[in-house]
């Protein structure tokens, strides 16, 4: 699982890319779940908190940019 702090030191894009790595992990755990073949059930909610993360970080810097 991933620290919000070692989130807040990446960039823009390598948050985008994380983002798109969490999101084609989550699309194989479904399939995963789907067909029973799940090894460990607990990372499909770290993954989901993971994307969260990264989207409220994403917020958060847009809310700030727009303020300046």
């Amino acid at each position: 699982m991933a620290r919000i702090d070692d989130m807040k030191t990446k960039s823009d894009d390598q948050l985008s890319e994380s983002l798109g790595e969490l999101k084609r992990e989550q699309f194989n755990l479904r399939f995963q779940a789907a067909t029973n073949q799940l090894e460990k059930p607990s990372r499909v909610r770290e993954v989901r908190r993971d994307i969260a993360r990264i989207k409220t970080l994403q917020a958060q810097r847009i809310s700030a940019e727009a303020a300046k």
